[in-house]
This record gives structure tokens, C-alpha cells and sequence, in this order.
């Protein structure tokens, strides 16, 4: 199972989309707060579109409540300072925990110390800091999906009245 966590999200948009995504893939989604906004906020909930009541989201009081909750999950920090990339990993043999930081400041690092080895990047130019959250969410989570093999989805695309 792939589980999406977001430590101390800020941006109701970003969360939102990232709640769609999840109900799209079948992932639970795990913040981890404190929260930029309440997830009773109406850009959350406009951005999860009519999705939002069938997230199976979860909430902790800090990054220990959530390792205590969860037995001390096996988790990719998805990180800039990472020297792996999220393609470099074998995401096929287990439950899957992606963490993902806040927008304005990443996973502390105090955090991503104890997770050297399983820290995570994208590969991006030199110049850009860093993607939006939401999409990079989507990135890492459709290659863990790719990896085993898009279990439990639909095999074949189709138009509305033709068949490809």
C-alpha cells in the first residue's frame, strides 16, 4: 500500500491536490501537523474536488505521534540534499511511506539525519530550488505505482465512443 506523508504542509491548494491524488492512486494520506490551514478550509477541499469524502486521511500532533501510530514505518524523505534519486530505489516488496516537507522549508533536518539512507530526490537544473509540492508528490508516487506493476488499476484507457 503507498502512503503519502506531508510534515507540517502549509498551502490548503497543495494538500488538496495531493488528497485527489491520493484518492486517485489509493493511497492514505498522513499530515503531520502543524498545518498552514484547517482542513476544513474551503481551498482544500476545492481543490480535492468531490474526492475530498473518500481520502482516507490521517492526522498526527508531531512527527513522534506519527512514528509511535504507525510502528516506525520504513519511510522516503523526499529531500533536495539527497544523493539517490526516487528511481534509484526499490519500491516493489513493501508498504510504501513517501514524507514530503513543508513548502517553504523541506523535511527538518534534524529528521533527515536518521533517514540518510532512505532519503529521496527529483532531479532537477542547478537553478531551480525546488517543484511544487503537489507535483512532486504525483512524480514519486506514480514511479512507486510504475514498480509494482499499477496493481488494482484499470488496464486499458477508453474514449467515450471509440474503442482505441
Amino acid at each position: 500500500m503507498l502512503h503519502i506523508v506531508l510534515h507540517e504542509p502549509e498551502m490548503p491548494a497543495n494538500t488538496g491536490n495531493i488528497g485527489r491524488t491520493c484518492v486517485a492512486t489509493g493511497a492514505v494520506l498522513h499530515l503531520i501537523e502543524p498545518m498552514g490551514f484547517l482542513l476544513n478550509e474551503k481551498m482544500v477541499k476545492r481543490a480535492g474536488l468531490d474526492y475530498w469524502d473518500k481520502l482516507d486521511v490521517r492526522t498526527y500532533i508531531n512527527f513522534e505521534d506519527f512514528l509511535e501510530k504507525n510502528h516506525n514505518p520504513r519511510l522516503y524523505m523526499a529531500t533536495t540534499k539527497s544523493k539517490q534519486t526516487y528511481v534509484d530505489v526499490d519500491y516493489s516488496k513493501e508498504d510504501v511511506y513517501l514524507m514530503f516537507g513543508k513548502e517553504s522549508a523541506g523535511i527538518p533536518e534534524e529528521i533527515l539525519l536518521d533517514y540518510k539512507e532512505t532519503a529521496i530526490r527529483i532531479p532537477m537544473l542547478d537553478h531551480i530550488r525546488s517543484l511544487n509540492l503537489s507535483n512532486s508528490v504525483a512524480i514519486v508516487a506514480y514511479e512507486v505505482l510504475r514498480q509494482q506493476g499499477f496493481e488494482h488499476f484499470q488496464k486499458q484507457g477508453q474514449l467515450h465512443e471509440y474503442e482505441w
